[in-house]
């Protein structure tokens, strides 16, 4: 496995990582299988959350006496400085470690941003504890590509994680810029959240794109650690077959697929679209019902409160029948 600087970081990673979601659907002892068929494979790279429930538990009783092996993130929603503070504190006991590698603010928004960088803001809390040792760097993930160009302007930015795969290029010159700037680039939603089913060939389209420093595809079974670490190693560029395919892939996605650039917002009635649809995924893709309808729960308006205005589908540059995906949606939630 091709080793790569994480950026700025100055961190040693694997080139590609993994992803701590699905592991929800196992138990602390598959994960700690799979932890050490990665250190075995020369996998060292390790991404969670405080939201992904049980994630950060179960990494932390497989970890134990392979920590060092590893370079760990995860991240919070928290936008103030007790509530991340608190957070970090979460992480660290959850994790079974006395320091993180990189804390990431989670699924920031540009208005967000002011209020983390504000006095009293979250900021200050991971400023304090990487002076303190708890975590070794900072780093943000996001959906908008707002926030991803507020972001290569900001000097505590040490990495930036965001959606990159067949479908959704709309970032490409973004992660270039973080390329130019020495910030590492970490993607996420490699199979469009299972939407792209040949992970082969979506790992190989990424692997080829030299401006991703990492890829952290989700796994949960130890088979799918061998496939994806094939398709991350395999040197020969993209063939004709393969771009092919690439282009099947967009046409059948390309039409119907929310790429949660946010362009529909806002809602008339308050619904927050593209978590409706990144929701949705979870239920119908990853195999996380339960913690999906939990998020959904989340959602202070729901897809059913659409009033049917079609404004969203007039700001979509990818024309979705949004009105009829949320009645989908709210039919597939019950709300």
């Amino acid at each position: 496995m091709q080793t790569v600087t994480l950026g700025k970081t100055g961190l040693q990673i694997s080139r590609m990582g993994f992803g701590g979601i699905p592991i929800q659907k196992i138990d602390a002892e598959g994960t700690k299988a799979l932890m050490h068929r990665l250190k075995a494979e020369g996998i060292n790279f390790i991404d969670t959350a405080r939201g992904y429930t049980v994630s950060e538990e179960y990494l932390g009783y497989a970890l134990e006496g392979i920590r060092a092996d590893f370079i760990l993130a995860t991240k919070s929603m928290s936008r103030d400085r007790e509530s991340m503070a608190r957070d970090i504190d979460t992480s660290l006991k959850n994790l079974r470690t006395d320091y993180i590698d990189l804390y990431q603010i989670h699924n920031i928004t540009p208005a967000e941003l002011e209020k983390v960088m504000a006095p009293g803001g979250a900021l200050e809390a991971l400023q304090e504890a990487k002076a303190a040792g708890k975590i070794g760097h900072i780093g943000l993930t996001a959906h908008s590509l707002d926030t991803f160009k507020l972001a290569l302007e900001l000097d505590w930015v040490e990495t930036i994680m965001f959606p990159y795969n067949i479908v959704e290029t709309q970032a490409e010159k973004l992660i270039h810029q973080c390329a130019r700037k020495n910030i590492g680039f970490i993607c996420m939603k490699p199979l469009a959240g299972g939407a792209i089913e040949d992970a082969t060939l979506a790992l190989r389209y990424i692997c080829a794109n030299p401006d991703v420093t990492v890829v952290i595809p989700g796994m949960a079974e130890e088979k799918e650690i061998a496939q994806n670490i094939a398709a991350c190693t395999d040197p020969a560029p993209l063939t004709p077959a393969e771009k092919a395919a690439i282009n099947d892939v967009r046409s059948t996605l390309g039409t119907d697929f929310c790429r949660r650039c946010n362009y529909c917002q806002p809602c008339a009635a308050g619904i927050n679209i593209s978590g409706v649809f990144l929701f949705e995924g979870y239920l119908t893709r990853y195999g996380l019902a339960d913690w999906a309808r939990g998020r959904y729960a989340t959602l202070s308006v729901k897809a059913s409160a659409c009033i049917g205005c079609g404004a969203c589908e007039d700001r979509c540059p990818y024309h979705l029948p949004i009105r009829e995906k949320l009645k989908k949606a709210a039919e597939k939630f019950g709300a």
